[in-house]
């Protein structure tokens, strides 16, 4: 593995791309450090210390902690993310969209457009909606988020977040486009990444004082190591649906049956079922600011109990099975198996096909969302096992959406550089076997 990364600095163009790519991420973390006007960055800081465990916690996550400082980058790339997701469920169901994603690479670049559109637009609300919720209502210790409150402070705010999100759509492109890799997925793994030297410094200074004991340190290090080859073989896993393809007649030539097959991801949905389920439970804490007592004690209910996290696994599976229903269609590879002339061995062309693969997608999808969702919830569990407070950074990478996102872009990237080093007779990264993509 050494030497495979000795060759990828050794091929030029290779080289131009890592020090390319490498050199963008480093513009985008400064970005998060540079404070937004307006904002007292250490009360917002002490303030998301206390909402790790809610969605807060989450975007500040996914933000590289650049919400929680109150920086320039503090929406992060979510709502491109946000923007794409949806383009893409409306591809599924408006007849105009689908058009334009069967026209090629000019209908690609004009969904591309109408996404750059959409995030634009989520920006904006997105932006709105955090100067509102750090205005009055959230204090911490009778001390201001914004000192200076006002709409000279909304608008500076909703400017400057809007263009950092923007700026870094344009950064992530450009990773795509001229670096190794794909640039958004890139800048939320370096997001999460970036976390990990605050936790194992944390970790590091509980041992001293003796809040930490050592076999509850080498406990954790060891579900990350386990839970860790879990989202591989999650990410990895698929079923190989056999196919054989009909004798061709090209020329004076005659094509024997060759024998294929067709991947089905185990987790078809990757993170976006996390997202969902973490969106709409993200609304119950604000139930406990409504002056109405009914509603206020449904949100102190639901929030952070036994109630909520059961929500949580039965939103991930709901979703699971609803984003596979949304983009496979067994219908439509049924018909494009019979017009190349091509089978599944045992079953007849057309609907049986479709419904073969129905029925097969039903049953690996519920074991795929069943795995997700027991490493999305593995952190929850750990934390309150283990009596380190729901939300504890220190269990943050034993499972949860921060692991799974690690996993599966350092795997792409691994794959993208190992086809570099093969197109040029070096050794890849594995003597034996290979790496699967995620799509």
């Amino acid at each position: 593995m050494l030497s495979a990364f000795r060759n990828a600095f050794r091929i030029p163009d290779l080289r131009k791309r890592i020090i390319f790519s490498a050199l963008l991420l480093i513009v985008f973390r400064i970005g998060c450090y540079i404070p937004t006007p307006g904002i007292d960055g250490a009360v917002l800081a002490a303030w998301f210390d206390k909402m790790r465990g809610t969605l807060f916690g989450l975007a500040n996550m996914f933000a590289g902690g650049a919400l929680g400082r109150g920086a320039i980058f503090g929406l992060g790339i979510m709502p491109y993310i946000t923007a794409s997701i949806i383009m893409q469920l409306l591809t599924a169901v408006v007849p105009f969209l689908e058009k334009l994603s069967k026209e090629g690479e000019a209908g690609r670049k004009k969904l591309t457009q109408y996404t750059r559109y959409g995030t634009l637009v989520i920006c904006i609300i997105q932006s709105l909606m955090i100067c509102r919720a750090f205005l009055e209502p959230m204090k911490l210790d009778g001390v201001p988020i914004v000192p200076n409150p006002g709409w000279s402070f909304r608008l500076t705010a909703m400017i400057t977040l809007t263009a950092g999100t923007i700026f870094i759509m344009w950064l992530g492109e450009q990773i795509t486009e001229r670096g190794i890799g794909n640039g958004i997925s890139l800048i939320i793994a370096v997001n999460i990444i970036s976390q990990i030297p605050t936790a194992i410094l944390q970790a590091i200074i509980l041992l001293k004082d003796g809040m930490l004991r050592h076999h509850v340190a080498f406990i954790l290090v060891v579900l990350t190591v386990l839970m860790t080859a879990a989202v591989v073989i999650l990410t990895q896993a698929q079923r190989r649906v056999p196919v054989q393809h009909a004798k061709r007649i090209v020329g004076r030539r005659v094509y024997s049956q060759q024998a294929t097959y067709i991947p089905l991801r185990l987790n078809q949905a990757g993170m976006i079922p996390i997202i969902f389920a973490m969106a709409l439970l993200g609304f119950l804490p604000f139930l406990k600011q409504f002056n109405n007592e009914v509603i206020s004690s449904v949100g102190d209910f639901l929030t952070g109990t036994l109630v909520w996290h059961t929500l949580y696994v039965i939103l991930i599976i709901f979703f699971c099975y609803f984003y596979t229903a949304i983009t496979f269609n067994p219908a439509d590879i049924a018909d494009n198996m019979k017009k190349y002339g091509s089978f599944i061995p045992g079953i007849r062309p057309g609907k049986p096909t479709a419904d073969y693969f129905y029925h097969v997608m039903n049953r690996i999808a519920l074991a795929g969302a069943a795995g997700l969702a027991f490493i999305a919830i593995m952190p929850t569990m750990v934390s309150i096992r283990l009596g380190l407070g729901q939300g504890s950074l220190l269990t943050s990478f034993c499972g949860g959406a921060g692991l799974i996102i690690i996993v599966g872009v350092v795997l792409d990237t691994v794959k993208q550089i190992e086809s570099h080093l093969l197109m040029r007779h070096y050794n890849g990264f594995m003597k034996k076997g290979r790496i699967k993509a995620r799509r």
